[in-house]
């Protein structure tokens, strides 16, 4: 199969068939074996009622659907993993993503070399306040974070190889930062494409002000697990001995001061009664508590039984 389109929605009933027809002429007209797999995050509209009518009529239509809210993050995870063909397509269901520019998204992966190939909406037709600074302010921020020179890290339409959505879990709202993802797993042939953007034609946005700031600190959470998940005693344990080493040279320095004092017989006050000896002493044991635990996350990883699940990429006459 050449295309797998993953579609996760939400209440989006009045779109979906003319979304469907749109996709179908697309496929038609190019010629690709392809699958749409609608994923329906617990709709409370007729969504699921339009796409078990359009799944009667094609073939070539799948769905799952969730009892249910969970999110788009849990909505993509399943339709990947229900996904069969050679390239992966996510688009949102609300007629703001073109399937137009699905030809040329595969063929950036397929004859392009590119693992993976992000949507960027130049031009958007959304609030300028609301959604358009935030979202260019957002977008700074990630790139100078994950390294990834990507305008829209968050947009909807993107395109995979197979086995880069087979590598990688989706979970929280970590949908934001896919690339992120894939390029921790080693997929670092990441392109970017200028997609068109449609006004929406339905609905309402399903996405408040919350998602960024949720989406910075889930930033940080995967530019942390990416880079300390595998070793966290490098981080804690670094922080922890700099630390302590810290409030130790303040403490030994009290101690001389004191101890010089006593010899020379001039009066000086109690160490107690220092400011930096708490100071000192505070750091002494955050340091060691730091230090601890690194330790105590490298104990866990060492004796977790997924410790040892890193991807490979090729083999040669291994059996599995």
């Amino acid at each position: 199969m050449d295309i797998s389109i993953v579609i996760p929605l939400f209440n989006e009933a009045e779109s979906l068939p003319e979304l469907h027809a749109w996709i179908n002429r697309v496929m038609v007209t190019h010629g690709y074996s392809y699958e749409i797999i609608f994923v329906d995050d617990g709709s409370k509209d007729a969504s699921w009622e339009v796409i078990g009518h359009l799944a009667q009529k094609d073939a070539n239509v799948k769905a799952l659907r969730f009892r249910r809210n969970y999110g788009k993050s849990p909505a993509l995870h399943v339709g990947f993993e229900a996904a069969r063909g050679q390239v992966v397509i996510t688009m949102d269901a609300d007629l703001q993503d073109s399937p137009d520019e699905i030809p040329e998204l595969y063929q950036m992966v397929t004859q392009g070399g590119y693992d993976l190939v992000s949507g960027w909406k130049k031009k958007r037709y959304d609030n300028a306040f609301t959604k358009n600074l935030p979202s260019k302010l957002y977008n700074w921020t990630n790139r100078k974070m994950s390294g990834i020179p990507l305008h829209d890290m968050n947009c909807g339409l993107k395109a995979y190889r197979l086995r880069v959505v087979k590598s990688i879990e989706v979970y929280g709202e970590m949908h934001r930062f896919i690339p992120v993802m894939a390029k921790a797993a080693g997929f670092s042939n990441i392109g970017e494409k200028v997609v068109q953007h449609q006004a929406r034609k339905y609905g309402v946005s399903k996405f408040g002000w919350t998602r960024f700031i949720n989406g910075f600190l889930d930033l940080l959470t995967i530019t942390f697990i990416s880079k300390f998940g595998k070793r966290p005693m490098h981080i804690f344990g670094l922080l922890g001995t700099l630390l302590f080493l810290l409030g130790f040279g303040f403490a030994a320095y009290l101690g001389i001061y004191k101890l010089v004092a006593v010899f020379s017989h001039h009066s000086a006050r109690l160490i107690t009664e220092r400011p930096s000896f708490y100071i000192s002493l505070t750091c002494m044991v955050l340091g060691t508590m730091l230090f601890l635990a690194g330790f105590i996350g490298e104990l866990i990883l060492r004796n977790s039984p997924v410790r040892n699940q890193y991807l490979l990429d090729e083999t040669l006459n291994i059996k599995s």
